[in-house]
């Protein structure tokens, strides 16, 4: 079973502690938030977890395995930032994909691309907020590997992209695939959540079962998140 593993992680920055003894242990067939406002620690996590950052102390592992050149193959992290070349059109950013991911299946992107209606022919410097949004999921999303990480997938998206976007990530989800979704837009993404993670100050503030927190709690996800972060 692939799995990703979390135990006591820490990252400091100088003075600053980004993620204070994070442990968490993530199974295959779940989709994960990573909930939390901004400077909670959410994209710190990921990029450590996806080697782009150090940590402090812990360990991370990945099908056990520790970090390493080797665990980048079973991963696939989306940054919140847009990472393309604006004088790239899309086929030359999926060529650029394909060249530079064995496990890239430019099939599948094509596919996942003509059903939102991105025109390949357009360079990046020409698409919307959403086109960007969603091509840049579709690329996330067509690398097979076993984890996928997209740090604030919908954030700055219309809402029609917004659910062309979950649409993308539930298409490529299987009982074999990790899936963590950091974010901080709740009520968008509760409904495809398994599992959900609060992060405050870069410790875990609550985690379990979205299910079974709305049954506890009496609360929506969302309405839990403006509990946990009334003081934020």
């Amino acid at each position: 079973m692939k799995t990703l593993t979390i135990s006591n992680l820490t990252k400091k920055y100088y003075n600053k502690t980004a993620l204070k003894n994070v442990t968490l242990d993530f199974k295959p067939g779940k989709i994960y938030g990573l909930l939390g406002p901004n400077g909670s620690g959410k994209t710190t996590f990921m990029k450590v977890v996806a080697g782009l950052h150090k940590k402090t102390s812990g360990e991370v592992l990945i099908n056990n395995m520790k970090l390493s050149y080797r665990t980048k193959a079973y991963l696939s992290y989306m940054p919140t930032e847009n990472f393309m070349y604006d004088t790239f059109s899309v086929t030359n950013i999926v060529k650029f994909y394909n060249d530079m991911y064995e496990d890239f299946r430019k099939d599948y992107a094509e596919e996942l691309l003509h059903s939102v209606d991105i025109n390949f022919n357009y360079k990046i410097a020409n698409l919307s907020s959403g086109q960007i949004a969603k091509l840049k999921v579709v690329l996330a999303l067509s690398r097979d590997v076993n984890i996928y990480m997209l740090d604030e997938p919908l954030n700055g998206v219309d809402i029609l992209s917004r659910d062309a976007i979950l649409d993308i990530i539930l298409k490529s989800f299987n009982e074999n695939k990790i899936i963590i979704i950091a974010t901080h837009l709740v009520n968008e993404i509760d409904k495809i959540l398994d599992r959900v993670i609060f992060l405050k100050d870069g410790s875990i503030e609550l985690y379990g079962q979205a299910e079974e927190l709305r049954k506890s709690h009496q609360l929506s996800i969302e309405d839990l998140y403006k509990e946990v972060y009334k003081d934020a």
